[in-house]
């Protein structure tokens, strides 16, 4: 399947679910609402996985892709040690916490093996380069 979209990328459909999940249980807690600094934080945290997903992609190469891809993992972790604050307050169940995280995980997991499949394409792609300009050379 070729993928031409953003929306089409795996790591950025989970990334859209852990951003629903974020927001979902910010609303169920009218506390959690009130601390407006970490709500707004770990929305961004949230939203940013997806929003660098979908940045890099549109990017005009592999290495900067896989640039934003590293930035949406380091989001997602951001995600998960918001995540002990709102528990440790008594702002989500222990359910909660441990689905949102799974979600926050399992979404890198996927980001991380398509930067793992970038770079093997990017290397594979240099030495065709370096065999074909072998062969020039001779």
């Amino acid at each position: 399947m070729k993928i031409s979209r953003f929306e089409d990328l795996e790591c950025w459909k989970e990334a859209r679910l852990l951003t629903r999940q974020v927001y979902e249980a910010i609303d169920l807690n009218p506390r959690w609402q009130k601390e407006l600094r970490l709500c707004g934080q770990i929305q961004s945290a949230a939203g940013s996985v997806m929003s660098n997903v979908a940045e890099g992609f549109v990017r005009q190469s592999d290495k900067e892709f896989v640039r934003f891809l590293f930035i949406a993992m380091s989001s997602a972790a951001e995600v998960q040690s918001h995540l002990y604050v709102a528990v440790d307050r008594g702002y989500l169940s222990k359910d909660k916490f441990e689905s949102i995280y799974e979600q926050a995980g399992k979404t890198s997991k996927i980001i991380s093996g398509l930067i793992r499949y970038l770079r093997r394409k990017d290397r594979k792609t240099k030495i065709a380069t370096i065999d074909q300009t072998d062969q020039i050379d001779q």
